[in-house]
């Protein structure tokens, strides 16, 4: 989508709505402490404009960067699911990272038996176009019994030490969930999610294993790319 149409009717220019988005969803802010920082800038806008904002044009950047990202990602899956309560009923969030942290898929599912195991793993093939190199899953056994019919050659390490990397990925919807005081619906907490994890990618930094020169020029170059998917003008 080119720039005039996807800021068309907007009275903000595109700077402030994507600075609205971007603070969505890169930060664990509620829509109304996004308003107020925006307020302290003499931007003002209702907290439900920033959501139809971080809904619409979200949905538009996240598209993008998962585009971008098509090949790019790692071929070692970690697979796992939490628990979310919504409206007083269990409901499971199924996520998908590779060896780097990156989220490739997620699936916001009523069940956590086989048939949902099936519905992630088919995603996740579908969405990927490729078979990974190795699945490491908890001990759930779902995930042996989907990954014999679905993919019967390759390496499985099912082992809950090893499924860290999944486990912490959960870690950044739990603060939003209770920023947001818990999800309202299935389709809102999938709505999120899949705008959320691929904005998150595009500065998921390895601080950890890197200087903190090298920190600063990989946060700035997500930035230019970031600049970029919004289709803004260069800083």
């Amino acid at each position: 989508m080119t720039d005039a149409l996807l800021y068309r009717r907007h009275r903000f220019p595109p700077d402030v709505i994507a600075h609205a988005v971007w603070l969505y969803f890169r930060f664990s802010l509620s829509l109304r402490m996004v308003e107020d920082l925006l307020a302290e800038r003499g931007i003002i806008v209702s907290h439900q404009t920033v959501r139809s904002w971080a809904e619409k044009f979200g949905r538009e950047f996240s598209k993008t960067i998962r585009r971008r990202s098509d090949g790019k990602l790692g071929d070692k899956w970690h697979l796992d699911e939490v628990v979310i309560s919504i409206g007083g009923r269990k409901h499971w969030l199924w996520r998908a990272v590779d060896q780097e942290g990156f989220v490739l898929d997620v699936l916001v599912q009523a069940r956590r038996d086989r048939q949902a195991t099936l519905r992630l793993m088919r995603k996740l093939l579908s969405r990927h176009n490729r078979l990974p190199r190795v699945l490491i899953t908890d001990k759930l056994r779902s995930y042996s019994a989907a990954k014999r019919e679905l993919m019967p050659g390759i390496e499985h390490r099912s082992h809950k030490g090893l499924n860290n990397r999944a486990e912490n990925s959960h870690q950044p919807t739990r603060r939003r969930e209770r920023i947001m005081k818990r999800f309202k619906s299935p389709r809102q907490l999938q709505r999120f999610v899949s705008i959320h994890d691929p904005i998150a990618n595009l500065f998921h930094l390895p601080r950890h294993e890197i200087t903190s020169e090298d920190f600063r020029e990989l946060r700035a170059a997500a930035m230019v790319a970031w600049r970029d998917i919004a289709q803004l003008e260069a800083a």
